[in-house]
């Protein structure tokens, strides 16, 4: 079903082309989300800084290849905080103290100096948090179909990165099999609700963890999980994995917070199990070296352990764009957003995430054209 927010969209899509024609040339005050400097813990709002850029002018300069675009929806991907340290040694390069914060986007072409895309023209990729934004790096962004199925929003998190992770890490990394037992943590969120439904697809057996009972509802009653518990009234996570989640062993254990939970399902994995590993929100603030107790399980049970990126599959991109739709329309899938309004909502929304505050895919709604 549309969000009201896309049904209005679609009802305004010839005008508001039109509008954004009229734009070009213009000088707009840009509001933007600043990044202060670099952190050593949990992200915190006063990191960030709301402010009114000098004036941006809405014209593309001739024989830059750049576009100008105006930013509809914007991304809170927990990767986010890794380029707020004062790292290079990751696979993608540190923030810009005093620059706006560049994230996952869908925008609307303003204006164009790139054949690949004309006055108009819906984006998803890579763009800032502000208003406005002149992109120069254009092969970091595909063309958008407006599609009435689909909300334009769900190209952050359904059919964008986080959704693409989830299926190539589910398909590509842990190589199941009907009838596999599958154990997601952090279940509910961006990534994790899609692995769990696409496990479901295949025939296997599926529990996810969360983090409130809110979430573990959630899991069971609306994204079909067999079974989901909250992780914070364990005290004994071995133990809750073998007695009452898996007796028999896991199969598959797509990791998203690493940690105590990691070695916890190190601990239950049957012979030849996989685990990928695609996140690890639970070490955010560790300064202390993590000891697992469970390791020689990855020798006795010959587990596989993989980390992955979603970047090294852009070659199955297409698969899964038509993976993906297909199933949400036919109803085999479902997908939540914790959906934000204005640009300025960014930074609370950004923090929460490390808190456990988002249900579903984060996401900020800066205009809605």
């Amino acid at each position: 079903m549309m969000s009201n927010h896309d049904e209005q969209f679609e009802a305004t899509h010839t005008e508001g082309s039109k509008m954004g024609i009229d734009l070009v040339g213009k000088t707009v005050k840009n509001k933007q989300i600043i990044f202060k400097g670099y952190i050593d813990g949990s992200p915190m709002e006063n990191d960030m800084e709301l402010k009114l850029g000098d004036g941006l002018k809405l014209e593309v300069p001739k024989g830059s290849n750049a576009i100008v675009v105006k930013n509809l929806y914007l991304s809170c991907d927990p990767y986010m905080r890794g380029r707020m340290l004062d790292f290079r040694g990751s696979y993608i390069p540190p923030f810009t103290p005093g620059s706006a914060i560049e994230g996952f986007g869908v925008s609307k072409v303003v204006d164009s100096d790139d054949p690949n895309f004309k006055r108009g023209d819906l984006v998803s990729g890579i763009t800032n948090w502000e208003e406005y934004s002149l992109i120069h790096k254009t092969d970091q962004l595909r063309k958008i179909e407006q599609d009435d199925g689909i909300p334009l929003s769900y190209h952050v998190g359904l059919l964008g990165m986080p959704g693409f992770t989830a299926y190539v890490g589910f398909y590509e990394v842990c190589d199941p099999k009907k009838g596999d037992y599958v154990y997601v943590s952090a279940a509910s969120g961006a990534v994790g609700q899609l692995v769990g439904q696409l496990a479901k697809l295949h025939g296997c057996y599926v529990v996810g963890s969360a983090g409130t009972s809110k979430k573990v509802e959630l899991l069971k009653d609306k994204l079909g999980f067999d079974e989901a518990f909250n992780y914070k009234e364990e005290l004994d996570l071995d133990a809750a994995l073998m007695s009452r989640y898996f007796p028999e062993g896991i199969d598959i254990y797509f990791d998203n917070v690493g940690g105590a939970m990691l070695d916890a399902a190190l601990a239950n994995m049957r012979i030849h199990g996989r685990v990928a590993v695609c996140g690890m929100v639970s070490q955010t603030n560790r300064t202390d070296t993590q000891t697992f107790l469970n390791m020689f399980s990855v020798i006795s049970k010959r587990v596989t352990i993989k980390g992955f990126l979603q970047s090294d599959f852009v070659h199955l991109y297409a698969r899964f764009l038509e993976d993906i739709t297909g199933w949400y329309k036919q109803r085999k899938i479902v997908y939540i957003e914790d959906m934000n309004n204005g640009l300025e909502s960014a930074p609370a929304a950004f923090v929460g995430l490390f808190s456990g505050k988002n249900v579903g895919k984060q996401v900020i709604c800066v205009a809605s054209e």
